[in-house]
């Protein structure tokens, strides 16, 4: 068995071309370099040095060897710089799944902080259905997920991250566009743009309003977007309806208030990489600038 110590001593001569320069080096004294390469060549059995010259002169053998050691080395330095990497950036990829909301602005504003902490990432973004956030979450095909809440879903770890209070979008010049608070009460008679969800519809009916629901749109954007038409009013989320600068809606708080949350989702039974760490982190520095 080779000893280690011998073959780092081995290529400190190699590097310093001769064992008193090696000695004076590492500052250690020349007998123990001498000591050590002589031990050496009695494992390896056959001489490194050509003797009697002032300088380490290898043998046509010890320069074989001497390139074998280096290739050696070589592989453990890759190695440690590779165990440097996963130290501080995990294994150096992530697959988030971000619900639309969140897609344009705070997931990409939390990645740039990332990005510039850890330069060089690979990072995907997928904004598929909340359904699907949940089910690839769960069966380990994103690390990280960002869903409105849903029911029946093993696998899954879930915590909060963030809820914001819903919103009504007007049209500019809507009657009600001058309400410090749009009520319940106030949308009596006004066409309404449906999400599908039943909050709004509950809503409007426990203020003694039947809501008129004229359209149907899944998100935000879309909308906003026939808000802006004048086509009704609707009830939005804030977080993505605020970065609709361009369209002629305003946006008034809506009462009684209907509460919009969104999980953080990872999968269970493991615990995150350091990169997927270092995201949520920054995503929580992205979400506390809304506030």
């Amino acid at each position: 068995m080779i000893n280690p110590a011998h073959l780092d001593l081995f290529r400190a001569v190699i590097r310093h071309g001769g064992m008193t320069r090696a000695a004076a080096a590492l500052k250690i004294g020349q007998p123990q370099i001498s000591r050590a390469v002589a031990q050496l060549e009695a494992e390896l059995g056959f001489p490194l040095f050509v003797r009697g010259h002032g300088s380490a002169v290898p043998t046509l053998e010890g320069e074989a060897f001497a390139h074998e050691v280096a290739q050696t080395f070589a592989g453990l330095d890759h190695l440690q710089q590779a165990a440097r990497r996963i130290r501080d950036r995990g294994t150096g990829s992530l697959r988030v799944a971000c619900q639309p909301s969140l897609a344009s602005r705070l997931l990409p504003r939390a990645i740039r902080g990332l990005d510039a902490e850890c330069p060089g990432l690979r990072i995907a973004v997928h904004v598929p259905s909340p359904d699907t956030i949940w089910s690839w979450t769960a069966s380990g095909q994103c690390d990280l997920g960002l869903a409105r809440p849903r029911s029946g879903y093993t696998g899954v770890t879930a915590e909060p991250y963030l809820t914001t209070m819903a919103v009504c979008a007007l049209p500019r010049r809507h009657t009600l566009a001058d309400r410090r608070v749009v009520t319940a009460a106030d949308l009596a008679g006004v066409p309404l743009i449906s999400a599908g969800s039943s909050a709004v519809q509950a809503a409007t009916e426990a203020a003694g309003v039947v809501p008129h629901f004229a359209l149907m749109a899944e998100y935000t954007a879309a909308r906003c977007g026939l808000v802006a038409e004048g086509l009704g009013g609707a009830i939005v989320d804030p977080v993505p309806a605020r970065e609709l600068t361009g369209l002629p809606i305003v946006l008034r708080p809506f009462r009684p208030g209907i509460p919009i949350e969104t999980l953080l989702l990872r999968p269970a039974g493991r615990p995150p990489s350091r990169l997927a760490e270092r995201l949520i982190a920054h995503l929580m520095l992205a979400r506390d600038g809304l506030r």
